[in-house]
């Protein structure tokens, strides 16, 4: 990555630089997707990877826990899966005559909930507390999690049989749907002659800690966003509600995630500043699982069209 990121800290700079390119040694032929996932990450959202087996979606996740040196937990989503088997549950204990919670695999850094939709909607919606107020309620006792915690879901588009769908408060959560999809041919000759990925993520190293994230964070944050850039941002807001193929548009909740969305982004391009070309970027991936069609059209077209429907004053 050759732009200069606008951070007062050089050397912080130069590792974000080296992370992005480490993952991208990983996950071949996808720097676009990989862009996303770091800004989501920054941003502080959660991530839902929707694609075939096999394309990488994993590799991902394990990529990014290694390179951001955080906690990893794998769960596999499955129809009897419980969420005392994800948030933990509280046991007994004769000696003290008390009961002890024992925290479940949720209290991580990174958590990837593998094939999330094969659950039932009670144990999705476990997740719900822990992605939106980073903390976790079990007998009446809430349990904090401690930052960054960051979740990774994944599911299949194609194989429904025995799924249980995301319902819009649940896909409301996730800050970015991504599809990696099929590499091109280089990157698949890459693949095919490399490493195995699993020796590559044996051998990846840490490149950003949890403080410098959180610092990365706080930079994001403070990336300006210009009066007419928030004007464009509520033009597509307000085209999403008034779309005559859209039942249900885009809430004021999804506007504030485009926005901080759009500002990791535009740290991630080194500058200080929002353009709407990082909206325009970020638009797709963080619209279309929240956009709910009146007819057949899926969310990618609705929020293509909304591009180019709305001009930049």
């Amino acid at each position: 990555m050759s732009a200069t990121i606008p951070l007062r800290d050089e050397h912080l700079s130069q590792r974000l630089a080296a992370a992005i390119d480490q993952v991208n040694q990983v996950v071949l032929g996808k720097p676009h997707q990989v862009k996303l996932a770091f800004a989501c990450l920054i941003a502080g959202g959660h991530l839902l990877l929707e694609d075939v087996p096999g394309v990488g979606k994993t590799t991902l996740a394990h990529a990014l826990a290694s390179t951001f040196a955080l906690a990893f937990q794998r769960v596999q989503f499955t129809s009897d899966l419980l969420p005392s088997d994800i948030i933990g549950v509280s046991v007994y204990e004769r000696e003290t005559s008390q009961f002890r919670f024992h925290p479940g695999p949720i209290f991580t850094g990174l958590l990837l909930a593998d094939e999330i939709n094969r659950a039932s909607p009670k144990t999705q919606s476990a997740l719900l507390e822990a992605m939106a107020e980073y903390q976790v309620t079990v007998d009446g006792q809430t349990h904090a999690l401690a930052p960054p915690f960051f979740v990774v879901a994944t599911q299949n588009p194609l194989d429904l049989s025995g799924t249980f769908p995301l319902p819009d408060s649940q896909l409301d959560r996730f800050m970015l749907r991504l599809s990696l999809d099929y590499p091109d041919a280089a990157a698949e000759r890459a693949l095919l002659s490399g490493s195995d990925r699993r020796d590559l993520l044996a051998r990846l190293t840490p490149q950003i800690d949890a403080q410098s994230l959180t610092a990365l964070h706080s930079k994001a944050q403070a990336i300006t966003a210009s009066s007419a850039l928030l004007d464009y941002l509520q033009a597509l807001l307000c085209a999403s509600r008034r779309h005559r193929d859209i039942q249900v548009g885009l809430s004021p909740r999804a506007g504030l995630a485009l926005l901080g969305a759009a500002r990791a982004w535009a740290l991630l391009s080194g500058r200080a500043h929002v353009l709407p070309e990082d909206i325009q970027a970020l638009f797709v991936a963080l619209a279309a699982h929240r956009l709910r069609p009146v007819r057949g059209t899926d969310g990618d077209t609705l929020a293509r069209q909304l591009l180019a429907e709305v001009a930049v004053d």
